[in-house]
């Protein structure tokens, strides 16, 4: 990595040698593409108003910050072969035509990569990282933005986008292959577990249209969604994570079973789940199709499927009831067959298409969004700075003031909770009671906490 004074000039080399064919900035090459189902759902969430749709990946570093001219430099060298990253979002022919992707010629580091400003006050970083969570990112140009931010004795990265240009996964990815890592780690693998066959033809067409059964309860906090944001997040440090789950007599949980027992009881201690018997709490948990050995594809490529959390018990049993669920339920096939179903829809609007679009964004299709991911790799390094922790903050739905996510990285997790601001004590009071879900896991059987 460049450092020293240097640095800033390497930097406009290479930001040249990327737009050197650019003989005017921001103009697009060609005629747009239309954007496969996904992206065009997410792009209108914010094109109608509905949802701001910027999601974000925050990394944590122990260790002297780059500097910013340095930090664009290796964002030029390392992510200008992404031709994702240089899409821009178009819509021709009225409100309602379909949307497209552009490609911007320029790849243009130093207006995505930026700096808190100098002598500017000092926001935390969690404060910060919700103010950004509900701010649009700025249009006329590929839509993310990589955040260069001080925090605690170290700093951090806030990686956002429109979540209709990256999914998680990919924000994750970008981090990875911006850093360093050992070079005796094998490539990262794909994240969710599982053989990846799905069923084909009609048998997979109605897997998927089975899984568009209403699971969902209404729970207290369901209703509108204002336009701020509160974020709040648990460090679970490796030991924990694995007592939390060796807890099983019969054997080793999967840390995606752990995050959703956990998650759904907090929700429970927190009178958040409602009195009736049926439906159940049902969370929506996207699983991702990249195929084998694509662990780096950019874009949106995942499907949800429907987890129920079980209420009752101690935590001890609801995690044994999760883990069994997801072990025989075959998430991934469930959300192969899902997503080849999206990927064949007309690319087009229409009624039956914006009756199904309000129906996976009310709380008949599923209670609350419980999203997991892995960086799938051992430590990571900028510079002479280790990444300690990463977190994943997503857009919230119509209807769905809370989410919680979790993910995985060098052995120990981060879980984080991300509210509106009507319900911005939730997310602290959730981390909290999840801290009291993985303590009662590590202690062993026992009534659950209150």
């Amino acid at each position: 990595m460049v450092t020293g004074p240097e640095a800033g000039q390497v930097a406009r080399q290479v930001v040249g040698r990327a737009v050197a064919a650019a003989p005017v900035a921001g103009v697009v090459v060609g005629a747009p593409v239309a954007m496969p189902p996904l992206d065009a759902w997410m792009h209108r969430h914010e094109s109608s108003g509905a949802m701001c749709m910027t999601i974000e990946a925050l990394a944590w570093f122990d260790g002297p910050p780059p500097d910013l001219a340095a930090l664009r430099c290796r964002v030029a060298e390392r992510w200008r072969v992404h031709d994702r990253l240089r899409l821009v979002p178009v819509v021709a022919g009225g409100r309602r035509a379909w949307p497209g992707w552009a490609m911007d010629r320029e790849f243009d580091a130093v207006a995505h990569v930026v700096a808190a400003e100098p002598g500017a006050p000092l926001v935390p970083t969690q404060a910060l990282a919700a103010r950004l969570l509900a701010q649009p990112l700025p249009a006329g140009r590929p839509p993310w933005q990589l955040h260069l931010l001080p925090a605690g004795e170290g700093f951090a990265l806030l990686l956002r986008a429109h979540h209709g240009l990256l999914d998680g996964m990919s924000l994750l990815a970008l981090l990875r292959t911006l850093l360093d890592r050992p070079a005796a780690l094998p490539p990262p693998r794909r994240g969710p577990a599982g053989d990846g066959r799905a069923a084909r033809g009609g048998a997979g067409a109605l897997r998927a249209l089975a899984d568009l059964v209403p699971r969902g309860r209404v729970l207290p906090f369901h209703g509108p969604v204002d336009g701020r944001r509160a974020v709040s997040w648990l460090r679970l440090p490796p030991a924990e994570l694995a007592a939390a789950r060796a807890a099983l007599p019969s054997g080793r949980a999967s840390a995606n079973a752990v995050f959703l027992a956990t998650a759904g009881g907090a929700l429970r201690s927190a009178g958040l789940t409602g009195r009736l018997a049926l439906p159940g709490v049902c969370a929506m948990v996207p699983v991702d199709v990249r195929p084998e050995g694509e662990a780096d594809l950019l874009g949106n490529h995942y499907a949800t499927v429907r987890v129920p959390l079980p209420l009752g018990g101690d935590p001890l049993r609801r995690l044994r009831e999760v883990d069994e669920f997801t072990r025989r339920a075959g998430l991934r096939p469930r959300a192969v067959a899902q997503a080849r179903l999206v990927a064949s829809r007309p690319r087009r609007y229409g009624a039956v298409a914006a009756l199904l679009g309000r129906y996976a964004d009310s709380p008949l299709y599923a209670s609350v969004l419980c999203s997991s991911m892995a960086t799938h790799c051992g430590a990571l390094w900028l510079g002479g700075a280790r990444c300690t922790d990463m977190a994943v903050m997503p857009p919230l739905s119509p209807g769905h003031p809370l989410a919680l996510t979790m993910v995985l990285h060098d052995g120990g997790a981060v879980l984080a909770v991300t509210a509106d601001h009507a319900h911005r004590d939730l997310a602290p009071r959730l981390c909290a009671l999840a801290r009291q879900e993985v303590a009662a896991l590590r202690a062993g059987p026992g009534p659950a906490p209150q």
